[in-house]
C-alpha cells in the first residue's frame, strides 16, 4: 500500500472505531492534516448521523461545511466526545509531535476538551524517540528572535518557517536536531519561554489511543 492509501485506510478505522458511539450528543473534534481529511471526506458518508462538529483549523471548518457537516465553535459546546486527528511523530506512550500543518495551538485545545483523543497515523510516523520530525513553536511575531536564542538554549535548532502564518496570526519556528527523551520536560520547557503560544508536544495530553496504520493493517495502540 501506498501512504496516501494507509493514511485512507486508518482514516476510515477511525470512523469505524466510533461510529457505535455516536448519537444526539455527540460532538466529533476534527483535526488538521491530509489524514484528518481523509476522515472528514468518509465522515460525509454518516452525515445525517453527525449533528456537531468542532474543526482545529480554518481549512478543517471549510472541509466540513463543503460537505454539509454542521460545524460549530468551541465556545458553544460543553464537551467533546471524540478528537480525531493524525501526528507527525508518535512514540510508543503516544506522546506526540503534532503542528506540520501549523494549527498546533487550536489543536491542543480540541484535545484538552476531548474525553477521548483518537490518533490517525500510518506506520512511518511510529518512533522511539520523538524529534526527528522538526518541533514546531508557534510564536508571538515580535518575540521570534528571543524566542530562537532560548530554543537554542535547549539545544534545538530553530528555523522560521517562511511564508506561514497560522491562523491565530502568529509565527513558527520549526526546531531541527532536536531528540526529544523526555517530551513532558521539553514540553514545559519550551512553553515557559516568554512569546511562546505553545509548541507541538503533546505529552501532558497524549492520545488516549493510536490507529496506526500498517502493511498488514490497522492496529490499536494504547499507552
Amino acid at each position: 500500500m501506498t501512504q496516501d492509501e494507509l493514511k485512507q485506510a486508518v482514516a476510515k478505522a477511525a470512523l469505524d472505531y466510533i461510529k457505535p458511539h455516536i448519537d444526539e450528543h455527540t460532538v466529533i473534534g476534527i483535526g488538521t492534516g491530509s489524514t484528518a481529511n481523509y476522515f472528514i471526506d468518509y465522515l460525509a458518508e454518516i452525515k445525517a448521523e453527525v449533528n456537531a462538529t468542532v474543526a482545529s483549523s480554518e481549512a478543517s471548518a471549510q472541509r466540513l461545511k463543503q460537505h454539509g457537516i454542521p460545524v460549530f465553535d468551541l465556545n458553544s459546546v460543553d464537551e467533546i466526545s471524540f478528537y480525531i486527528d493524525g501526528a507527525d511523530e508518535s512514540n510508543h506512550q503516544l506522546q506526540l509531535i503534532k503542528g506540520g500543518g501549523a494549527a498546533l495551538t487550536r489543536e491542543k485545545i480540541v484535545a484538552a476538551c476531548a474525553k477521548e483523543f483518537v490518533c490517525i497515523a500510518d506506520e512511518s510516523k511510529l518512533v522511539d524517540t520523538l524529534g526527528s520530525f522538526p518541533l514546531p513553536v508557534e510564536v508571538i511575531p515580535m518575540a521570534r528572535s528571543h524566542v530562537a536564542r532560548e530554543l537554542v538554549k535547549l539545544g534545538g535548532d530553530p528555523v522560521y518557517r517562511q511564508g506561514v502564518s497560522t491562523d491565530n496570526g502568529n509565527i513558527i519556528l520549526d526546531v531541527y536536531n532536536f531528540a526529544i527523551a523526555d517530551a513532558l520536560a521539553v514540553e514545559s520547557a519550551i512553553n515557559q519561554i516568554t512569546g511562546v503560544v505553545t509548541n507541538g508536544l503533546f505529552a501532558q495530553r497524549p492520545a488516549d489511543i493510536l490507529l496506526l496504520a500498517t502493511q498488514n493493517g490497522v492496529k490499536q495502540l494504547h499507552c
